[in-house]
Order: C-alpha cells, then sequence, then structure tokens
C-alpha cells in the first residue's frame, strides 16, 4: 500500500480512548463562536531556518457557516486547515472547537474527535482504488465502529443518493469522472455525520459545471446545518461563501 493510502487510513482509524483525552486540566475555554482560532501561531524549522506559516490569527466561526479561506499560495491557508482538523498543532496559542481545546488533546484523543467532528476532502480525492464507490463512503464507519454494522450500508447509500451517484455505487473510482469522484469524497466525508466539513481546494481538479455541482452541495450542507471551511484560490467559488477570510504571509488582512 502506498504512503499516501496508508495516510488516509490513519486519518480515518479512530483509535481507543486509552486514559483519557490527554488535555490538562484547567485548560481555558473559548466563550463565544462555534470554532475559534486564539492567537495561532505555527513556525517550522527548515533547512534556511525558522518558517513562520501562521502569525497569530485571531479567527471565530458561528455554526453554519460556509467560510472561504483565500490567499496565495504559501500564504497559510492549508495550515489553517491543519490546524482545525488537529492533524496539526500550534506553536503557540489555541484553537478551540465547541469549548474544546484541540491544541491540548493528545494525539489518539485528536483521532477520537477528529472521527467525529470534521469530515475532511481533499484535492485529489483521495479514494481507495481497490474498493467499490459505497466501500470507500462505508470506510470511516467501519473504522470508527461508531455505528451498528447492520446500518452502515444502508447509511452509505443515502449519502450516495444525496450526493446522486446512487447508481454508481457498486463502480470503482477510476471509472468516475473527476466531479463525481468529488461528490463520493463529500459522501465519505460525511459518513460520521461530523458537524464539521473542512476542504482544501476541493475545486482544484475539476472543471467549472463540476466545480458549481460541488458548490451547490457545500451550500445544501450549509443549509442543513453543516459548518463549511473552504481553502480555495479560486475567487468566483469564494463568493459562494457567507465569509471570505484573506490570508498573506500567515496574517488574516481581510
Amino acid at each position: 500500500m502506498s504512503d499516501g493510502l496508508q495516510g488516509l487510513l490513519r486519518y480515518f482509524r479512530i483509535p481507543d480512548r486509552g486514559n483519557g483525552n490527554g488535555a490538562g486540566g484547567g485548560s481555558p475555554v473559548a466563550k463565544d463562536g462555534f470554532i475559534r482560532f486564539e492567537r495561532v501561531s505555527k513556525s517550522y524549522e527548515t533547512g534556511a531556518g525558522s518558517f513562520s506559516a501562521l502569525r497569530e490569527v485571531d479567527l471565530t466561526i458561528e455554526r453554519g457557516e460556509l467560510v472561504s479561506i483565500v490567499g496565495k499560495s504559501g500564504s497559510g491557508k492549508t495550515t489553517m486547515i491543519n490546524m482545525l482538523t488537529g492533524i496539526d498543532m500550534p506553536s503557540s496559542g489555541g484553537v478551540f472547537v465547541a469549548g474544546t481545546p484541540i491544541h491540548e488533546l493528545n494525539e489518539g484523543a485528536r483521532s477520537v474527535w477528529r472521527g467525529k467532528t470534521v469530515g475532511i476532502v481533499f484535492q485529489f480525492f483521495q479514494l481507495l482504488p481497490t474498493l467499490s464507490v459505497i466501500e470507500n463512503v462505508r470506510l470511516p464507519m467501519d473504522l470508527g465502529e461508531g455505528l451498528p454494522a447492520r446500518q452502515r450500508a444502508e447509511r452509505a447509500m443515502g449519502l450516495l443518493e444525496q450526493v446522486g451517484l446512487a447508481d454508481a455505487a457498486d463502480l470503482l473510482p477510476s471509472h468516475l469522472s473527476g466531479g463525481q469522484q468529488q461528490r463520493a469524497a463529500i459522501a465519505r466525508a460525511l459518513a460520521n455525520d461530523p458537524p464539521i466539513i473542512a476542504t482544501d481546494e476541493p475545486t482544484g481538479n475539476l472543471d467549472t459545471q463540476a466545480s458549481e455541482s460541488v458548490m451547490r452541495l457545500f451550500e445544501g450542507l450549509v443549509s442543513a446545518g453543516k459548518t463549511v471551511l473552504m481553502v480555495t484560490h479560486d475567487a468566483d467559488l469564494a463568493r459562494h461563501a457567507s465569509r471570505i477570510v484573506r490570508l498573506s504571509d500567515g496574517e488574516i488582512v481581510d
């Protein structure tokens, strides 16, 4: 199995809870906002020295918003998504979701939290090529073990119907167009019914018609109460959002 596919499986797998959530006692709790970045900075050490991907970012997002994060390459957009999903941790500052201090959870607890709270849609779809479409959608449910086995196939088919792919349930991803694969990836992101959908350039490999179809799906999810954060370089797609957050050199400028 390739490193990319192994990474995808690690993302969806929800480990045992172990001995607690790993958060320290007395952790501060964000008082306002469903999602809150509080003075979040992230630095990486490179051969040329320290690189600051985010610089004391403050941002509040309410439940049910569709927020676009825009900016040039290297502005910190993907780093923000990684902070929100718990894939990466801030160098300083805090990230809170519904009052939970994500930055203070240990790796196992973050995986448990992520499996229940965040669905992520990748730019390159990341569907497992040897699994059928419906098996790909079932994957987070099978690994998370939150839904009884007898209900998983029914839920997976219901999600495929929601994104207009019920007729393709038994096909391999290679038989789908790019737009269809992205819709399947959105269905997979919804498998465990997370309140947040995080997307990183979700239409970057799609034509205009497919991109508009994906955006209509995101708008429908927001209408149903989901919170959607979308990293995009496409100004036209960004305008679908209720709010646009513009980053430059790791700082919010607009």
